[in-house]
């Protein structure tokens, strides 16, 4: 425990100072894996999962310090996620030996993302703003339930879950400068233009695979 408690104290430490907002160890770490995972799901590079599973540890350290208990939560939610999304890109395929093909949403997935993501957000959001200190309680909520549809349509290889993650995106950038977490703010900007790239090029593939089949 102490050892751990100890890991705990390094992450949550001050690497330096932005604008008089001190960026601890922990943003510093998390905004850096959180660039190279984003990057290597561009090119579906299956490194991209356990990169972002040690991403979750830092973050979730540093939101909870910021108060945004629901992306702090969002972060285990991540884990369980990128642990599956790892298996799925190398076994889950009904090739096993052959990458899972990117793919379009079906219909049903569309509606049940839907249906799942609005009433979830409206719960959490009131449940934060309810019982928690959070200063942004629906954007909070936002970030989470949309993040989790994302990198589940991530999970699955589904192009349109880029468009997902740009939302998320427009969103975290001024609730993050409202924390006066300005790096990761900006990584937000960075993640947008990588998200466009991504689907640009999973649209690349798509369509070639499209007329290979």
């Amino acid at each position: 425990m102490d050892v751990l408690a100890n890991m705990v104290a390094l992450l949550n430490a001050p690497a330096f100072l932005i604008w008089g907002a001190t960026v601890s160890w922990a943003e510093v770490l998390g905004d850096v894996s959180g660039a190279l995972c984003v990057w290597l799901v561009t090119r579906q590079h299956v490194l991209n999962w356990p990169i972002g599973l040690l991403n979750n540890v830092f973050w979730a350290l540093l939101f909870w310090r910021a108060m945004l208990y629901a992306d702090a939560a969002l972060q285990g939610v991540f884990f369980g996620l990128g642990a599956y999304g790892w298996w799925n890109w190398v076994r889950g395929g009904t090739n096993p030996s052959a990458a899972l093909p990117v793919r379009r949403s079906r219909r049903a997935e569309w509606l049940a993302i839907g249906g799942l993501t609005v009433p979830l957000t409206a719960a959490l959001a009131w449940l934060l703003a309810r019982h928690t200190h959070s200063p942004a309680p629906f954007w909070d909520a936002s970030v989470l339930t949309l993040s989790i549809a994302a990198t589940y349509g991530q999970t699955q290889k589904l192009v349109e879950s880029w468009w997902l993650w740009i939302l998320v995106d427009v969103i975290s950038v001024p609730l993050y400068v409202s924390r006066a977490l300005y790096p990761t703010a900006l990584l937000y900007v960075v993640f947008g233009c990588l998200c466009v790239k991504g689907l640009l090029s999973w649209r690349r593939d798509l369509r070639l695979g499209e007329v290979l089949a």
